[in-house]
């Protein structure tokens, strides 16, 4: 540790196999928490590298728990939070619109991220297990094309580092590792970042990871989601180009809505703000979740375009389809 200690002082950048076998020895847990913080903070202050980051998601995914089934076109959207809009869950109200489109998601999920009840909360109160055995998520994604994938079950040794980062109490490197670290091999993923400054870097990570395409999302005041207010602002990772762009509302089309609009609950309100949306209700909820569902399938590259991908999630909920899936996986992720 005092030689890597040693490189951050003085500014220097760690190499991926450094961290990797460091974060080894961190979920082995062979390194105190004290060391830990240090490491992180220090991590913090140099300000991380890709290669640093990709080292401590490959540690991650090596301790992570297996499935027994590997698919190879798997994709994810979340976001790592640390925005405090207290939002509705949005990422998870559009997985099932996604789902419903065709594309297999394996959504990661935890207990509280940047709305006032975590994605967990709500499935629990939909009725859907989120501490499901391995076995059952596989079948879910086999047979509904849609599993949500919760982190303490997958990444029992991601305890190990939680005392440290509640003792340091600001961001750190592992809220940008969260959304990275899915124990699947992920082919696509939208990841909702609170930082443009750091979407050059997530984009970099994840062409390291093998992503074929990905879309890092920050909307307006921070948000790790699009926003109907505001600039959005995306970098877009297609077979290794990255390149980055921006959109409002008006380029869309789209109707104005603002943050206190499509502000959430507690998870009985936020499961039925979900079921609303998925029920094809008119509301600034659903605006916003037809914009995100549809970034979600131009990240993916079902369609050519974002605005091809909101018309797309609008005739999913008209149908029905993305209900039937909220449907479907009840009776398997139990």
């Amino acid at each position: 540790m005092k030689e890597v200690f040693h490189q951050m002082a003085n500014g220097e950048d760690l190499t991926q196999e450094q961290v990797e076998a460091l974060f080894d020895a961190i979920l082995n847990q062979e390194v105190s928490e004290s060391e830990l913080a240090a490491f992180l903070m220090g991590l913090r202050v140099k300000g991380e590298t890709s290669a640093e980051i990709t080292g401590i998601v490959r540690a991650l995914k090596r301790h992570a728990v297996s499935l027994p089934q590997t698919f190879e076109d798997a994709m994810c959207n979340c976001g790592t939070g640390g925005d405090q809009s207290y939002s509705f869950n949005i990422s998870t109200t559009a997985c099932f619109i996604l789902a419903a489109g065709g594309i297999r998601m394996a959504k990661a999920g935890n207990r509280s991220v940047s709305s006032q009840s975590g994605s967990a909360y709500v499935l629990e109160a939909l009725g859907i297990n989120i501490a499901a055995a391995p076995e059952t998520l596989a079948q879910a994604l086999q047979e509904v094309g849609l599993a949500f994938i919760f982190a303490q079950t997958m990444h029992p040794a991601m305890r190990f580092i939680a005392p440290a980062r509640k003792t340091l109490g600001i961001p750190t490197i592992m809220n940008l590792v969260g959304p990275l670290a899915n124990p699947l091999d992920l082919e696509t993923q939208l990841m909702g970042l609170y930082s443009e400054d750091l979407q050059g870097t997530a984009a970099q990570v994840m062409q390291q990871l093998g992503r074929k395409r990905a879309i890092i999302i920050t909307g307006p005041n921070h948000m790790d989601e699009a926003a109907l207010y505001g600039t959005n602002t995306y970098t877009l990772l297609d077979n290794g180009h990255i390149s980055q762009h921006q959109f409002t509302y008006q380029d869309l089309g789209m109707p104005k809505v603002t943050l206190d609009d499509i502000v959430g609950g507690d998870a009985k309100e936020n499961a039925a703000i979900l079921l609303s949306v998925l029920n094809n209700e008119p509301s600034p909820y659903l605006e916003t979740t037809a914009l995100n569902a549809g970034l979600g399938f131009y990240a993916n590259g079902k369609v050519a375009s974002l605005e091809e991908g909101i018309a797309l999630a609008r005739q999913l909920l008209a149908d029905g389809s993305a209900l039937a899936k909220l449907q479907q996986l009840r009776e398997v992720q139990v």
